[in-house]
């Protein structure tokens, strides 16, 4: 994982999905977070590509950490974006999935990674599992089965289609999707991004409470008070 670079409040990270697992794959995830946590960028573009042919030795300890550095990504203050160019497996596969919004070009497959056992029983299948497509997920999970880029786009896996040479230049890309959105960072994103996460697991009685405490909170926003 390399490349990454400044463009006004637009920050890059390439995720390499060939690669192994490494501390500093998870350095490189915490540092683009520390930034956009600190206010240096309102949204985050992951390049996302290529997958292993396998997933063999992994040190538990960093694999814990790069899940952490995930949940922390689908955490924070900006707006991400991955820009899948080619195929994606391994690392790239679980960038893909924790981003808020995904693009893809024509020819690309969400490829399972395959360890000695079978399919990697990652925290990639678990957000693969939140999705309604359930005969592609399975066949990815169960078989190693690619998921196609119009499986990806029916089940919310990918959500849109465009130009490879449109994904080489984010910033028109990101300029777009901003205009669409009020606030496209800040702790309002952050705050949406958590209730729907976490619709999934909660009860309406239990949900009810927190959504009601962020209507009040906008509220109190749009009258000038905190």
């Amino acid at each position: 994982m390399a490349g990454e670079r400044a463009l006004a409040e637009l920050v890059e990270l390439m995720v390499d999905g060939t690669r192994p697992l490494t501390v500093m794959e998870v350095k490189a995830v915490n540092d683009v977070c520390d930034r956009c946590e600190d206010g240096d960028a309102t949204v985050l573009v992951l390049r996302v590509q290529g997958a292993p042919s396998a997933v063999t030795a992994v040190d538990m300890r960093v694999l814990t950490q790069w899940e952490g550095a995930l949940r922390r990504l689908e955490r924070m203050p900006a707006l991400s974006v991955a820009l899948a160019g080619a195929s994606c497996g391994g690392l790239a596969l679980d960038a893909l999935l924790a981003a808020d919004y995904r693009i893809a070009a024509a020819g690309v497959q969400l490829v399972p990674s395959m360890a000695a056992g079978g399919v990697w029983p990652g925290m990639a299948l678990y957000r693969l599992g939140s999705v309604s497509c359930a005969a592609a997920v399975r066949r990815a999970v169960y078989f190693g089965v690619p998921i196609g880029l119009d499986e990806a786009l029916a089940c919310g896996l990918v959500d849109e289609l465009a130009a490879a040479a449109v994904l080489e230049e984010p910033s028109s890309v990101v300029s777009r999707l901003t205009a669409r959105l009020q606030a496209p960072w800040g702790a309002g994103l952050a705050m949406r991004r958590a209730l729907l996460h976490e619709s999934a697991s909660t009860d309406f009685e239990g949900a009810l409470g927190v959504h009601l405490a962020a209507c009040d909170r906008e509220l109190r926003m749009a009258g000038g008070t905190r």
